[in-house]
């Protein structure tokens, strides 16, 4: 079969034939999505004009003919689609609809003509991830610009508690971040484990998401369901410009989470050289102990992180 394709496929490029006419399927739903995704207008007319098409049928995954149209990116046929009574919230397995699959692409033009046709904005997938969630994620501001002006809601969270702030935050999208700030997007919403867009940024080290944040006057001093700031997120997570930008930005080097975890201490449990430098020329403290009863060099020596003990008996804590 798949030699059969491969055949198939040389033919229809170069020229003997179209692709859809020649796939040897009875099925003419499977051939009019085959159509589709070569771009085969002229059969997908024939198709569209014969008896017995659903111009709806999906495949295994849920895809029918316009959400495979608006992936390949074909304007034409998503009008063509859409002018035959083609569902445009046609749902995937996953819940996504055409106007998901044209937001993670970026296909602006598609978008604009699906919108125009009555898609719905505010659908969400199974993830209860929204097209403009979907934009953000993937970082295409333009994309966001375009869903914003059209009604889309950015205080909107999924599942997780993620909004569309969230989701650009953790890939590392600043452009897109500070888009969606400008256009009302809540700096200090969690998700369900407790986490701000700027701990989200901390955690994955994104500087420039992490910038853009504190300029808009996110809390930096904020407490995810553990009870870890931004700084005390970056020191575990050995992302040592974010941990510098926070603690030039006044952050408390000496605050704890609900173990008693200090940014100090996650530091030396990582055995990062440069951030427990940072944190102690910044006052922090590496006298406290843990819940369970650990200073910071405590935990360095049973990591056998040697860097980190000679500074920190060098800071005074010699025990």
């Amino acid at each position: 079969m798949v030699r059969a394709w491969s055949v198939l496929l040389l033919g229809s490029m170069i020229g003997l034939a179209p692709i859809a006419v020649l796939a040897d399927d009875d099925d003419p739903n499977k051939r009019l999505r085959l159509a589709v995704s070569v771009g085969d207008v002229e059969t997908i007319q024939r198709l569209l004009d014969s008896e017995g098409i659903d111009i709806d049928a999906d495949n295994e995954f849920g895809k029918g003919p316009l959400m495979i149209a608006v992936e390949g990116g074909h304007p034409g046929i998503v009008a063509l689609l859409l002018n035959r009574g083609a569902n445009v919230n046609a749902r995937t397995v996953a819940g996504a609809t055409p106007l998901t699959f044209a937001a993670e692409n970026g296909q602006f033009l598609i978008t604009a003509l699906l919108l125009e046709r009555g898609a719905n904005i505010h659908h969400r997938t199974r993830a209860g991830w929204d097209s403009l969630m979907v934009a953000a994620r993937y970082g295409i501001t333009q994309m966001v610009e375009q869903l914003l002006f059209k009604g889309a809601d950015v205080t909107a969270s999924d599942k997780n508690g993620k909004t569309a702030l969230m989701h650009a935050a953790l890939k590392g999208h600043a452009d897109t971040v500070e888009r969606l700030i400008d256009a009302g997007a809540e700096l200090e919403s969690r998700n369900t484990l407790g986490a701000t867009a700027l701990i989200l940024a901390a955690d994955r080290g994104h500087i420039h998401v992490a910038r853009v944040l504190l300029r808009s006057g996110a809390d930096m001093e904020a407490r995810d369901g553990y009870g870890a700031t931004p700084l005390i997120t970056a020191a575990g997570r050995r992302h040592e410009p974010v941990a510098k930008l926070l603690v030039t930005q006044g952050a408390n080097v000496n605050a704890y989470d609900s173990d008693g975890y200090t940014a100090l201490m996650e530091a030396a449990s990582v055995g990062d050289v440069d951030i427990v430098n940072l944190l102690l020329e910044n006052g922090a403290d590496p006298t406290p102990r843990n819940n369970p009863g650990d200073t910071a060099l405590h935990i360095a020596k049973r990591k056998r992180h040697k860097g980190v003990i000679r500074l920190l008996k060098a800071a005074g804590e010699g025990k």
